[in-house]
């Protein structure tokens, strides 16, 4: 790639934080290069994605599209509609922008763009628009598997992942995680939450909340803080108020308590768990590389009807890494969730331990292999 010649970008994903967070850390990567001229993120403005995106002052380019309906009916035909009106805009823009490359993390919402990309021929060379594409499951999604075969790379997280991909182009890089998680120390992700600096425990369920955890969770909330463990509480949006509902006749004086903060969801992430010792989570494939780079101990509690069962394969194999502790999602509740944390939280070694197995297996240089893997790609 010539150095003086300078590359625009279109980045696309969306719908949940699993494939927002990696768009964004790409990004972000793409932003601070040189060789960028401009970029631009491809997404709808109904979803997570506007936010996240917006609140950073990148470009924001809006398509309507949603998820697959399961069934044939009335929605299938109107979603197939909305999917032709995004692959036009998506054309539109392409015409309009004239992107060198398109980097999309799977999922629904990159479908419209990558689509385009293969249909709209621009420029006097008559070419296609180049894509590369990046999945964060062992078993990539529906989308990832029916467009990776016309993607020029296509980057995994998981070597297994490369069994259902049709292309010989696959690079195992493991996810793109976002530069904070190796500058952002613990002491300043601790006062940017304005947590002081002891135990502290982060309970997630994704982006969306996990009922599960979230109910063991909230029973525990009075007994932590008063033995002096501070608690970053994501509920998820759809559960934020039976939450409050609940916690109010459990804790009610919880609003004046200094050890608790509680959100339906928070922004920066990367603060949350930078300043965490312990994580109770889901064990989606992100998650799990941001709790890894955080160096912190998970207590994965994997969701039960994940495509492929890839959650409890992912959470066994930290397990067996000595990298995390486990619970069941149909037997977790406040009983033996307490148990699993004070088992940590009372044996500064075995935190330790934990910790540390788990931030061997984090991938700092992810997110650089694949901003160079897609710099390679644009003509």
């Amino acid at each position: 790639m010539s150095d003086n010649k300078k590359y625009t970008y279109f980045i696309t994903g969306g719908g949940t934080g699993g494939h927002i967070y990696p768009a964004i850390a790409v990004a972000d990567a793409l932003l601070q290069d040189e060789n960028t001229k401009d970029l631009y993120y491809i997404g709808n403005p109904d979803n997570l994605e506007y936010r996240i995106v917006t609140q950073k002052n990148i470009k924001f380019l809006g398509i309507n599209v949603h998820g697959m309906p399961r069934r044939f009916g009335f929605s299938f035909v109107k979603w197939a509609f909305q999917l032709w009106a995004a692959w036009l805009k998506c054309c539109f823009y392409i015409w309009k922008y004239k992107p060198d490359a398109v980097f999309g993390t799977g999922g629904y919402v990159s479908a419209p763009i990558l689509m385009a990309c293969m249909s709209f021929v621009r420029g006097n060379k008559k070419r296609f628009t180049p894509y590369m594409m990046h999945d964060c499951d062992a078993q990539p999604g529906l989308v990832t598997r029916g467009l990776a075969r016309y993607a020029k790379i296509v980057s995994l997280a998981f070597d297994c992942a490369k069994n259902y991909i049709n292309n010989k182009n696959c690079r195992i890089n493991g996810n793109p995680i976002r530069a904070e998680f190796k500058t952002l120390t613990k002491e300043n992700a601790r006062k940017a939450l304005g947590l002081e600096n002891k135990l502290t425990i982060c309970i997630m369920g994704g982006s969306q909340g996990a009922m599960s955890i979230n109910n063991a969770a909230v029973c525990l909330l009075k007994k932590l803080s008063q033995n002096n463990i501070q608690v970053v509480f994501q509920t998820g949006k759809k559960n934020f108020e039976r939450i409050i509902e609940q916690l109010l006749k459990l804790y009610p004086e919880y609003e004046q308590d200094k050890n608790i903060i509680i959100q339906p969801y928070f922004d920066n992430m990367v603060e949350v768990l930078k300043a965490s010792d312990i994580a109770v989570s889901r064990s989606g494939s992100l998650s799990l590389s941001e709790i890894e780079a955080a160096g912190i101990a998970p207590i994965l509690v994997p969701y039960p009807h994940a495509a492929a069962d890839h959650q409890r394969k992912n959470a066994k194999f930290l397990v067996d890494q000595g990298a995390a502790l486990y619970i069941e999602d149909n037997e977790i509740n406040e009983t033996n969730l307490s148990d699993k944390i004070c088992s940590l939280a009372e044996s500064p070694q075995k935190l330790a331990q934990i910790q540390q197995a788990a931030q061997k297996l984090a991938k700092y240089d992810a997110t650089e292999k694949i901003v160079n893997q897609l710099k390679s790609i644009a003509q």
